[in-house]
């Protein structure tokens, strides 16, 4: 939703821009479902682990987002982004790491939106989500040896 600024939204534009999350967070629950259980060896063991704890927290995620599209009078969407895979451990968590990173940078977006609309309990909601998405982008950024990037805010 790049064209729609915070001060001109609609709760059209923010039900629209809160299904692309839920379908985002779909993809997170397929992909964390899937690299958990795929991910191989003893360098990878901790975060096969801590990638499953993911799967569940993007699950609560996904339900709240649903409420909130329900709440506006939307209808939640049922439709994932489309999930990467690959043979190769690394590229599984950098796909997992930049999935984070937008997810991050549009619920940065999407807390201001709801703010603009007066729907603060949607923002506080999506303050939390915030919270587990970034320790989320940590835990990966850590598994790759690499320091977490600065997701920014969406445009």
């Amino acid at each position: 939703m790049p064209d729609v600024e915070e001060n001109d939204i609609t709760r059209e534009d923010l039900i629209k821009a809160l299904n692309e999350d839920l379908s985002r967070e779909y993809q997170a629950i397929i992909a964390y479902v899937n690299y958990s259980q795929v991910l191989k060896g003893a360098a990878y063991m901790n975060i096969a682990d801590e990638l499953e704890k993911h799967a569940e927290e993007e699950l609560d995620h996904a339900l709240q987002i649903a409420n909130h599209v329900d709440y506006l009078g939307g209808m939640p969407s049922v439709v994932p982004k489309k999930v990467k895979t690959s043979e190769k451990a690394e590229e599984m968590l950098q796909f997992d790491l930049d999935n984070e990173r937008e997810t991050i940078r549009q619920y940065r977006r999407r807390v201001k939106q709801a703010d603009a609309l007066n729907e603060f309990a949607i923002a506080e909601s999506i303050r939390g989500i915030l919270v587990e998405e970034q320790d989320h982008l940590i835990a990966l950024a850590t598994a790759l040896g690499i320091d977490p990037p600065n997701p920014g805010i969406a445009d």
